[in-house]
């Protein structure tokens, strides 16, 4: 590859110049934006803590400061303007120009990104509104398979044994699963056979552990009747305490119920 020519590297060098001018007056328009909104948002800021007369205080300390400054910049404006037209100070023009060629052309780089000072928005997030963040949703891992779930699936495709794949499949779930679920049951997994399929890990049905057995049930009670919560019924009692049956033919029986008081009358002859 040729070395550039002097003209191919002045037009390039003029074409850097033009580019990086409109950056670097682009960037410097903005920080003077973004400093303006600064100082803004804190005057309405340090308004807004007070109200009725600290607020007008305040509004005038604020009018008063403006005016001062506007003086200030208005003074230094003209009086710089007087000594460059006069041409009293050629240095500052010559200096204000070289300065700006040398930052324009450091500008004018293909690679080039505004800098932005620390707790400083950019310009692209000044441009653009900013998006609430969005948390990305937690993968949660299949549910875990209960033992009675295993030794079921295991008796359904077993040949007698199962494998852990085919086990997965019926369950809808991982291997990691059902491995974890018989480690839990204390289900040794070995490398066992299926029809059609070659030896690989498994559970034997033969080493099935027992299950756990349901704790004790008690009887369902009807609203508004007492429960019994001893184990000494006779055959004849009911769900409550001496509450019997009496049978009377046909399948039939009556509820006879202590609790509740029975009277006896005589009926006597006149």
């Amino acid at each position: 590859m040729s070395a550039p020519t002097t003209m191919q590297w002045i037009r390039q060098a003029a074409r850097r110049l033009s580019t990086g001018s409109a950056r670097l007056a682009t960037h410097l328009l903005a920080r003077a934006i973004g400093g303006a909104r600064a100082v803004w948002r804190r005057a309405v800021g340090w308004l807004g803590e007070t109200s009725g007369l600290s607020w007008l205080l305040r509004l005038a300390v604020l009018l008063a400061v403006a005016a001062v400054l506007r003086k200030i910049v208005t003074a230094l404006a003209v009086a710089l303007y007087a000594r460059v037209e006069a041409g009293s100070t050629p240095w500052l023009l010559w200096g204000t120009a070289g300065l700006w060629v040398v930052a324009a052309y450091r500008c004018g780089r293909d690679d080039w990104t505004p800098k932005t000072r620390a707790g400083e928005p950019s310009e692209d997030s000044e441009q653009q509104p900013e998006e609430p963040a969005v948390e990305a949703p937690t993968l949660a891992g299949p549910p875990p398979v209960s033992p009675v779930e295993l030794a079921a699936a295991v008796h359904a495709i077993g040949t007698p044994h199962a494998q852990l794949r085919p086990l997965a499949e019926h369950l809808g779930t991982t291997t990691d699963a059902v491995r974890a679920a018989a480690a839990g049951m204390g289900w040794p997994v070995k490398d066992v056979r299926m029809a059609g399929r070659s030896s690989t890990a498994g559970l034997r049905a033969d080493e099935a552990p027992p299950l756990p057995s349901p704790g004790p049930s008690r009887g369902v009670v009807g609203a508004g009747q007492a429960a019994d919560d001893n184990d000494d019924d006779a055959s004849g009692e009911g769900r409550r305490e001496g509450l019997r049956k009496e049978p009377i033919g046909q399948s039939a029986f009556i509820l006879r119920d202590p609790a509740e008081a029975v009277r006896h009358h005589t009926v006597r002859g006149k």
